[in-house]
Formats: C-alpha cells, structure tokens, sequence
C-alpha cells in the first residue's frame, strides 16, 4: 500500500487561479467562442439611498394620485366636449408615460451631462417660446398665447424655460461662486437672460406663469448664497413690475378687485362664479368629502376644474382629511428636496436642487393658495396632479435632475467615510469625483 499525501495541486489551483471567462471556452468543435459584450446590470440596478428613493416614491405617488383626480374631475366636461369620458384622463396618462421614463433616465446623467447642456437648453426653450407668436402655430387660451400646436400636440414652452433657466443660473453662478459678492457678477449674466424669458412669457400674458419664473430665479440666487441686500434690492424691483404689470389690463385689475373686496352671492361674473364655486365645493367635502367621483362642481359648475382649480375637487370629494393629505405629501417632497440639498457639497447641485425646489413647492401652495382665496386667480396649475401634459413633462425632468444628484451624493459619501474599496474601485471613484466637478 502506498502512503502519501492526496493529490491536492488541482484543487489548489483552482482556488487561486481565476475561472475563464464562459466566452473564451471552446465549442463543441474545438474553436473558440466569438467575445460576448458584458453589460454591468448590477450597476444599472444597484440600490440608491434614502434621499433618492424618497423623493422617487412621493413623485410617483403624487402622479398617480394626480392622475386619479384628473379622470375624475375631467369627465363630465371632458365628454360634453366629444372627446368621452376618458379623454382628458388619456391625454394625462400618455404624458405621465413619457415623463416617467424621461425622469429616471435623467436621474442617470452626471452632473457635467446638465452643465454642458446649459446653454443649449437655454436657446431651445427660448426658441420654443417665439414659436408661440407666430400665427398658425402659436394658441391661445383663457386669454393667454403660451402655447403652440405643432403635428396635432399641443404643448407650453414657458414649463421647458423654467426648467432650463434653472440649469443655466445654477451653471453661471457655481462657475462665478468666489465672485458673488460683487454685484455685476449676479446682475449682468443672470438679469438679462432671466428678464428676457420673463418677457416673452408676459406678452404671452401669462402673468401666473411670469411670477412663478420669477420665484425661481430669485430661489436660485438665494441657495447661490448671494448677500441679501442683493436680493432685496432685487425683490424690490420685482414687486414695483409685478404691480405695473397687474394694472396694465382690466382683466388683472378685475381679478385683483374681485380678491381685495370679495364677492357677493349674486354676483355670477366670471371670476366671481369660479372663486365662489371653488368655495363651495371645498365647504360641500366637510370632513371626509363626498366620495371618489361624487363631485357636483365638476358638473360644468367650476371652471378648469381639472387644472388650476383641482384642489378644490379633491377637497370636495375626499374632504378636508384628503386635502390635508396633499398638503403633506408636498411637505414630504420640500424633506426630500431639503434633504439631496445638504447632502451634496456641488455649488451647481445646489443650486439647481433648490431652485426646482422653489418651483414645484412654490408653485404648489401659490396653487392652494388661490383657490381657497389667499391670492388673486393667476392660471397656475397645481404640480403633478392637475390636468396638463407640458408641465408634468417639464417637473418630472427637473425631478430627474435632482435625482442625479442624489445619485452622486453616494459617490462622494463613500469617497469621505473611506469605505472599503479595491485600488481599482477607488481610482474610478476618484475619477468620477473630479470628472463630475469639471
């Protein structure tokens, strides 16, 4: 019997050696395989952090929950109109499919992707808004001509510019950050540009638009860091526009009497019937409303009722608990904005972050805030939820946007806490650290 040790080399070297790859391996006739392209799906799919997966959970849950309303209030009128019960609802979904896809794709770009990108977003949108005024192509409606018709789709310019101006200030003031306590660093590059988009939109007419791009620039200037004498200055000068420009036509002084002085309960004009069936619908929900789809004012009793005015169909038909709900479902978003804006040490990041911060919560409570009669009627839809494709489009972008940035944050966590990482991870970590600083 022959003694000794077992044959352990193969083993051994198995351990060590690294398998071949299944590409290389020889086929049935002895030839090797042609090379297969490896696609990293892990990383495509890897697990994001909490900032990122908050803000991505209350979006969706907001466009679904928008997108219940609008069927709901949008039905009746939405068939008195030919285009049946599902029309306007159809026209929402469609828009919520595109813009879904267009937000987590976005959410994948690097932050140099949107720097680079700054100038020609910029151009595009103020493109697209002169479209507006030429005849045959631009549209007009409830007064307003900020929109255009090309090939039978109907879109708003003026929600593309916001989210473009917000990209460019945020690129211009991050390159100019040791700068910003000199005045003409602000002023020169920001309020031309900015004054000029406000512009367009106001011969539009679209004052309610104007004011909230108008909010946004000046959120923009405020999470740069500029001193505050500067935005006061600023604010000043806004406001003096803002109260020329409401006076210069009857239908904004008209607006702004019916909001000083009220309305009485036979008094059926125009802006009076809207913001007083506005009040009832909200004042018929009570306490737990009327039920999903028992709304009476959406029975061509309140104007835009699937826009401008849909807070007050979801306070009529899911009561003040419903309303009380949205409200913090906006408050959970203002958390997840506030929450990626501390956690990146990007200018560019946060700046951008804010100001689509100031926009879509702004935006929400100017919304809520006229039609419970705190502020004039200004045409300004509530985000996510109100009946219009353009502007579901254009948030759902600038959503993707800070959803990158939420994604970059990771990378520049791991790189500050040292977490453990092979030289070769830790070299394309620092790589892409300095990559996306460019």
């Amino acid at each position: 019997m022959t003694t000794g040790r077992l044959p352990s080399s193969p083993r051994v070297t198995a351990s060590r050696r690294p398998a071949r790859p299944a590409a290389a391996t020889a086929g049935p006739a002895g030839a090797p395989r042609p090379a297969v392209a490896v696609i990293p799906v892990r990383r495509i799919f890897a697990v994001e952090n909490r900032n990122y997966f908050l803000l991505l959970g209350t979006t969706l849950f907001l466009v679904a929950f928008g997108l219940v309303m609008v069927l709901s209030s949008s039905s009746i009128e939405s068939s008195v109109d030919g285009e049946g019960f599902f029309g306007r609802f159809i026209r929402q979904g469609f828009s919520a499919i595109l813009g879904i896809p267009l937000m987590l794709v976005a959410s994948r770009m690097p932050p140099r992707f949107w720097k680079r990108w700054a100038w020609p977003a910029l151009l595009v949108g103020g493109a697209l808004q002169l479209i507006v005024f030429i005849p045959g192509l631009g549209l007009e409606h409830g007064g307003n001509q900020n929109w255009i018709s090309i090939g039978g789709f109907n879109m708003q310019p003026s929600e593309f510019v916001k989210i473009a101006l917000i990209v460019w200030i945020a690129w211009v003031l991050s390159t100019k950050e040791e700068l910003l306590g000199d005045w003409r660093h602000v002023a020169l590059p920001i309020a031309p540009v900015a004054g000029v988009a406000i512009l367009f939109v106001l011969i539009g007419k679209d004052l309610g638009t104007a004011s909230i791009i108008v909010m946004i620039v000046l959120g923009c200037l405020y999470f740069a860091g500029v001193r505050l004498k500067f935005l006061a200055v600023a604010l000043a000068g806004v406001s003096l526009l803002v109260i020329i420009m409401a006076l210069a036509t009857p239908s904004r002084t008209e607006r702004i009497s019916v909001w000083l002085n009220g309305c009485t309960a036979a008094d059926y004009s125009n802006l009076c019937w809207q913001v007083q069936h506005a009040s009832w619908a909200l004042a018929a929900g009570g306490l737990f409303g009327s039920g999903l789809g028992n709304s009476k004012a959406k029975w061509n009793w309140l104007p835009e009722a699937d826009n401008d005015f849909i807070f007050a169909i979801i306070g009529e038909e899911l009561g003040l608990i419903g309303a009380i709900v949205v409200l913090l479902l906006f408050i959970v978003l203002a958390i997840a904005f506030v929450r990626v804006l501390r956690a990146t040490r990007d200018s560019f990041a946060r700046i951008t972050t804010g100001g689509v911060m100031v926009w879509v919560i702004g935006q929400a409570l100017v919304n809520i805030a006229v039609v419970l009669g705190l502020l004039p009627v200004l045409g300004v839809p509530l985000p996510l939820i109100s009946a219009g494709g353009s502007a579901l489009i254009a948030i759902l972008l600038g959503i993707g946007v800070v959803l990158s940035f939420a994604r970059q944050t990771d990378r520049e966590s791991a790189l500050d806490q040292g977490v453990a990482q092979t030289p070769a991870q830790r070299s394309r970590l620092l790589a892409s650290n300095r990559a996306a600083r460019r």
